[in-house]
């Protein structure tokens, strides 16, 4: 199996080491000195990485051959990639690869369905589920504990308990315009028209007596 754990950036520094935007949990395993990665596009690899160091919080990685700047630019915006066993789980409970969580079922915990997982979207702050509902929209559900609950891998499913407006908020914005386009409707329409009506035929009636 064939996972994507980095992003190759800009080049630092004038001695070949680049920038790297992580895409793994596991970065000191996957991204550690000795590591022999392939690339996309294939052509730039094999690479194997020679020293990594953190600055200012960014990962900054050497390939062995790259000495200069130039060497380091030329590999820009190249994906890294690393061999996984399938059945390999990460070193932390809880944790998962990204091609174990690819498919899953999205449900409610009654079993209501919500989609399934089409992507794993990696973002500093927090990880995210790409989720296709049936009807063909898209929902993006924080991967948290608060929120999704549990992740059965036997039954291929993840059980979510949503905050109010996570997964409904379309539904609600609609119907809060129907609730107020009844009441527009009854204000102006039927109540009112029942009303003047009612006036009407009084006033009417109490003329032609």
């Amino acid at each position: 199996m064939q996972l994507v754990v980095a992003r190759i950036g800009r080049a630092h520094g004038i001695k070949g080491e680049v920038t790297v935007e992580v895409r793994t949990d596991e970065p000191e395993l996957r991204l550690g000195p000795g590591a022999v990665l392939l690339t996309d596009p294939a052509s730039a690899g094999p690479l194997t990485i020679e020293t990594g160091r953190v600055h200012s919080g960014k990962l900054l990685l050497r390939f062995e051959g790259v000495r200069d700047r130039t060497g380091a630019e030329a590999l820009r915006n190249i994906l890294l990639i690393a061999e996984v066993d399938p059945e390999e789980m990460p070193e932390e409970e809880d944790e998962y690869y990204d091609h174990q969580l690819m498919d899953l079922d999205v449900v409610l915990a009654d079993g209501t369905e919500i989609g399934r997982i089409t992507e794993i979207s990696h973002l500093p702050s927090q990880d995210l589920f790409i989720v296709e509902c049936p009807d063909g929209t898209e929902l993006m559900i924080p991967f948290v504990s608060e929120i999704v609950t549990e992740i059965d891998l036997e039954e291929q499913r993840a059980v979510i308990d949503p905050p109010p407006g996570l997964i409904d908020d379309r539904a609600e914005i609609v119907s809060s315009r129907e609730e107020s386009g009844e009441e527009s409707r009854e204000e102006s329409g039927e109540t009112s028209g029942e009303e003047s009506g009612e006036e009407s035929g009084e006033k009417s009636g109490e003329e032609e007596a």
